[in-house]
This record gives structure tokens, C-alpha cells and sequence, in this order.
């Protein structure tokens, strides 16, 4: 299985289980992730020139995405979402690597932004999972605003 498709079904799956299993922050997150991966997938530049230079579309969207994800943890009771940005951070901070040595190789621009998409993934499934089992340790459903 390659890498892109080991992603898109951790993607698929870790927001599917968040919708479903989930309170609002939980959603609001899988929404942003599946929002940022597949709007930053139709923004990448042509293959042979891809993180030759800074990505300014995938910018926008890390940017939007970090912003995002600062909301949630503002305005969330729980410390996941602040994990969430500090990586989505991270990622936004590889552009300006980019951009501050244009030297860089494409291949590591390319993977200080892909990096950390797998650790947020994993901070969400996990959000979701304690979420989930705090609402039935108190016999409670979770929200669903």
C-alpha cells in the first residue's frame, strides 16, 4: 500500500470515527483535517516542480488550518487541541523554512509538511476515544452541537 493511500484511509477513518463518535470539537477537527488534506492536495503545483518552491496555496491552507485548529483548543475544556495546533504550527512553520533557504531540497520541504499530519490524525482518533468513553463513564451520550 503506498503512502498517500495508508493516508487517505487513516484520514478516512479517524474522521469518520470522530463524526461519529465525537463531540463538537471532535468534529470541528475532523472537518478541518479533511478540509485542509483535500483542498491542499488540489492546490500542490505540478509534480516535477512540486516544493521546488514555497507552496503558497498549501501556506493559505496550514495557515487556515492552525487557525482553526486555535479555535477549537481556545474554546475546548480539553488538551488535545492545543496539540493539534502546536503540530499544525510545526507544519506552517515548514513553509517559512522554504522560503528563508531556498536551497532546501524539495524532498524535505515536502516532508516537514506531510510530518506531522500523522501525529494530529492520531491526537484526534485518541480525543475522540476518551471523549467518547468520559459521556459513557458518566451515562451520558456526547454532544452534538
Amino acid at each position: 500500500m503506498s503512502r498517500p493511500a495508508i493516508y487517505a484511509a487513516l484520514l478516512l477513518g479517524v474522521c469518520a470515527y470522530a463524526f461519529w463518535r465525537g463531540r463538537a470539537d471532535e468534529r470541528w477537527a475532523a472537518a478541518t483535517c479533511l478540509a485542509a488534506s483535500l483542498i491542499s492536495v488540489a492546490l500542490l503545483g505540478p509534480v516535477h516542480l512540486r516544493y521546488s518552491d514555497v507552496e503558497i496555496g498549501v501556506l493559505i491552507i496550514d495557515l487556515l488550518a492552525f487557525s482553526a485548529f486555535t479555535w477549537i483548543a481556545l474554546r475546548s475544556d480539553r488538551f488535545w487541541p492545543l496539540w493539534m495546533a502546536g503540530l499544525q504550527l510545526t507544519t506552517t512553520l515548514g513553509h517559512l523554512m522554504k522560503a528563508v533557504d531556498t536551497d532546501l531540497l524539495p524532498i524535505a520541504y515536502g516532508a516537514a509538511l506531510r510530518l506531522w499530519s500523522y501525529p494530529i490524525l492520531i491526537i484526534l482518533a485518541i480525543g475522540t476515544w476518551r471523549s467518547h468513553q468520559r459521556g459513557r463513564s458518566r451515562g451520558r451520550a456526547p454532544a452534538t452541537a
